[in-house]
């Protein structure tokens, strides 16, 4: 059986978060996703609209998801571990990049390899927000 692994916070709830649910779940067996919780968002400076006992809601509801669970830090080798996955599914936009690429290697000695998936372009949580604060101050 092949586990894959994906995590995010899923605030305000899109078509991006919907691709890289169903283009994972494509790829393994049973798919296991992190719902940041609202304390390990605030570590961002940044605090979610939507607060996390709907997010995970939303995001068990999602067809593609076969288990939904709480992400209390960023040890994504812990996680891992725990979870005996075979595959995490990350966005491209980490492609290459240092932290990453760290990750690829401790992942393989877990036996567990990362799928980059391209990024939906011209959507994400961010940019609705921004979109929302525009329509509101404008009064449309």
């Amino acid at each position: 059986m092949v586990i894959g692994y994906t995590s995010g916070v899923f605030d305000l709830f899109h078509v991006g978060h919907v691709n890289l649910l169903r283009n994972a779940k494509s790829m393994c067996d049973k798919l296991i996703v992190g719902v940041t919780t609202d304390e390990l968002v605030s570590y961002k400076n940044k605090r979610p609209v939507i607060p996390y006992s709907e997010r995970i809601e939303v995001v068990k509801a999602c067809r593609y998801v076969d288990v939904a669970i709480a992400q209390y830090d960023m040890n994504k080798l812990d996680m891992i571990s725990k979870l005996k996955a075979n595959i995490m599914f990350v966005g491209d936009d980490w492609y290459r990049s240092d932290s990453w690429e760290k990750y690829e290697l401790e992942l393989k000695s877990l036996d567990c390899e990362i799928c980059y998936f391209p990024y939906t372009q011209g959507v994400s949580s961010t940019l609705i927000n921004r979109e929302l604060d525009k329509i509101r101050k404008e009064g449309v």
